[in-house]
């Protein structure tokens, strides 16, 4: 089974290393040349992820056209706003003889506009290629140099191609399980970023480990009824895409989405984080997403509502705790 990674970010460049690793051929696709070139010549991604080889038998491509015809399964490293773009870019490099049985989604956002989820950007642009998304609690920088962890692939494709996937996959250093529930598996990744930012706000105002406890019991509780409520099934939210990557997200130093709430909780303005940082904190324009999302499906979900109003409607952090604190008393089996 012939790999590809689009994107070379850090966590496509770290996948390339570790498909490397598991799999055999990979290759590793960045959006420009000069960068493409600088990986090669320097066996190593500086920018994104300095300090860890890439290994010279990882073919470095911008040939798309190329990679369609020599790949089985492609996976797509790129920011949710920029999924879409790629999309179109593959399905303009598609010729007669591509090899491509399945596109594998790395993003944990939700498409502005849309709300769509990473998968359904795919199969809305490309239809007659099978898709699925690869997720769990995992950083690049540990994934790369083969720190162990768990993640979990979801498709819909029959079941003998999602066994051959999830063995080509694996190795002793990232063990695969396999899902059916596609929906809940994105839904979990998307909507952890979403909290993540909300414990970076705790982190911030240093209110305490009491606190960001108290805060994530209770975004895991909200995350499992949006959940519920958007599509998914209640145990995949308590699995590797949700409770695990929730935890990683809003405890880990290395998180941007949490690194973003934590600047946001000191005083900073959002916009201008982003800005100065050119970070990608996908959990940012998600949160939007969702919250368009429960207002039209009349969902209860008060801390994102929260975080959408210290994000886009400049509501002071502290004031959202206090109203999170003030509401109506009831019994925790309520939600």
């Amino acid at each position: 089974m012939d790999f590809a990674v689009l994107g070379a970010g850090a966590w496509g460049s770290a996948m390339a290393i570790h498909l490397h690793r598991a799999a055999g051929r990979v290759m590793l696709v960045p959006r420009r040349p000069d960068h493409a070139r600088e990986i090669i010549t320097r066996g190593e991604n500086k920018p994104y992820l300095p300090g860890v080889a890439i290994p010279s038998s990882i073919e470095v491509t911008v040939d798309l056209a190329y990679v369609l015809g020599n790949a089985d399964v492609i996976l797509l490293a790129c920011p949710s706003h920029g999924l879409r773009a790629i999309c179109e870019s593959i399905r303009a490099g598609l010729g007669p003889r591509h090899r491509v049985r399945l596109l594998i989604t790395l993003c944990k956002g939700l498409e502005e506009n849309t709300n769509f989820k990473p998968t359904e950007v795919i199969a809305e642009v490309l239809p007659d290629i099978a898709c699925g998304t690869l997720s769990g609690p995992t950083f690049a920088s540990e994934v790369a140099v083969a720190k162990p962890t768990a993640m979990v692939f979801a498709s819909h494709m029959e079941e003998q191609f999602i066994f051959e996937v999830q063995r080509a996959v694996s190795n002793p250093s990232l063990r695969v399980y396999t899902s059916n529930d596609l929906d809940g598996v994105e839904l979990g990744a998307c909507l952890k970023n979403v909290y993540a930012i909300s414990a970076g706000i705790c982190d911030g105002l240093t209110l305490g480990e009491s606190a960001k406890a108290t805060l994530l019991t209770r975004a895991l509780a909200e995350m499992v009824r949006l959940g519920i409520g958007l599509g998914g099934r209640r145990e995949t939210f308590y699995g590797l895409s949700g409770c695990g990557d929730l935890l990683l997200t809003c405890n880990g130093a290395q998180s941007r989405n949490r690194t973003f709430g934590e600047l946001v909780g000191q005083g900073k303005n959002p916009q201008t984080i982003l800005a100065e940082r050119k970070m990608t904190v996908e959990g940012y324009r998600t949160t939007q997403c969702f919250q368009h999302l429960c207002c039209d499906l009349r969902l209860d979900a008060p801390i994102l509502n929260e975080i959408h109003d210290v994000l886009y409607r400049q509501k002071e952090p502290r004031l959202s705790i206090q109203s999170l604190m003030g509401r109506e008393l009831k019994a925790e089996s309520r939600g």
